[in-house]
This record gives structure tokens, C-alpha cells and sequence, in this order.
């Protein structure tokens, strides 16, 4: 009985060192963005869902403030269906409110290619210091606001040329992180673009 209980008394002594370490090298620990504010442009018509959806569950649930702004404030609709009421219209914001600024693909985001307040958000948040994202094709977002000089970036295939006309590195890759610049090549990335978002938010 004696031996029995000291194995038991082993067993729980080990799982409670093991949990210590886990902690202590971070592994398992939940990043708390408690205080951060993060600003996500999306196309009125024709977001990518999960370019949006997967990026917006990783950030609330690590307690980010996230924002969503769009060129109007009625119903946004995404390429699959899926509807957002936007917080804000882009024209309303102060980039100084945000610590992150994450432009969500999908073919609507087009949109914003040539849109003077959607380029001055993107110029004006890399000038000041915040994290400028995009994903699919709205790296051409960047890339047109002249940010992406010299950088390495990623992108849905289509936006390569322009990329690179702009001083761009193109890879290819699913998500490249480069200083402050995050960008993803599209929905199969989508997640691991949010979670390096929510790293370089830490």
C-alpha cells in the first residue's frame, strides 16, 4: 500500500513539473492581447469568409479589441455567404486607435486597390509603426500604397506582377512575415496568417 502511494505521489509530483515547464517555455501558454486594438478592412461584397472568420476567432479569443470596418456600414457579404455588419466605415478611422491592421482578401477587395483612404490607412499604419497585414489578393493594397519596396511577401498568384513592380519580393509562400509587413497567399493560410498576426501583437 506503502509503495503504492509513493508511485502515485511520484506520478502527480512529475505531472505538476511538466505543467511548470510547459509554462515556462511558453508551450501551452495562452497569449492574453488584452489592451490591443485591431482594425480589419473588408470588401462590402465579396470578402473571403475564412479570411476573415479565422483571423477574428484567433485575435477575440486571445481578448484582442477588434474592429471591423468596410466602405459602408450596412451588410457585408462574403464570397461564400457569410454576413458582417461592420463596425465603422474606413473613412472614419484614426489609425492611431490600432495597434494592427489587417486588410482581408477575397475578390471584392479590389475594391480598395485604387481607393485613396484605403491606401493612406495601409501608408499611414506601416509610417507609425503598426502591423500592416493582407491576405490573398490585398497585399496589391500594400504593394499599391508603396509600402512593399524591398520586403518579402506572399500572395494569391494573380497579384505577383504587381508586387513586383513595386519593389516587392514575392515567395509564394502560405504567409511571410517581414518586420512589420504579414501577408498570406489565401483561405488554406488563413489561420496561420491570424496566428502570426496574434505573434507579432505579443
Amino acid at each position: 500500500m506503502k509503495t503504492y502511494v509513493l508511485f502515485l505521489l511520484i506520478i502527480i509530483f512529475g505531472f505538476l513539473i511538466g505543467v511548470h515547464v510547459l509554462e515556462k517555455t511558453g508551450a501551452g501558454e495562452k497569449m492574453d492581447l488584452t489592451g490591443k486594438s485591431v482594425l480589419m478592412i473588408i470588401a462590402h461584397e465579396n470578402f473571403r469568409d475564412e479570411e476573415f472568420e479565422e483571423p477574428y476567432k484567433i485575435l477575440t479569443g486571445a481578448n484582442a479589441n477588434v474592429t471591423v470596418a468596410s466602405s459602408s456600414i450596412s451588410e457585408a457579404r462574403g464570397m461564400l455567404g457569410k454576413t458582417v455588419k461592420p463596425d465603422t466605415t474606413i473613412d472614419k478611422i484614426n489609425v492611431n486607435d490600432f495597434d494592427a491592421i489587417i486588410f482581408v482578401g477575397g475578390s471584392g477587395a479590389s475594391q480598395y486597390f485604387d481607393d485613396n483612404t484605403a491606401l493612406n490607412i495601409a501608408k499611414e499604419g506601416y509610417a507609425r509603426g503598426k502591423i500592416v497585414s493582407a491576405i490573398c489578393i490585398a497585399p496589391s493594397i500594400l504593394a499599391n500604397a508603396g509600402i512593399l519596396d524591398g520586403k518579402k511577401v506572399t500572395s494569391f498568384p494573380s497579384e505577383q506582377s504587381n508586387l513586383e513592380s513595386h519593389g516587392a519580393i514575392y515567395t509564394g509562400n502560405g504567409v511571410e512575415v517581414d518586420g512589420r509587413i504579414i501577408t498570406a497567399n489565401g483561405p488554406v493560410s488563413a489561420k496561420r496568417f491570424g496566428e502570426e498576426i496574434k505573434k507579432a501583437l505579443e
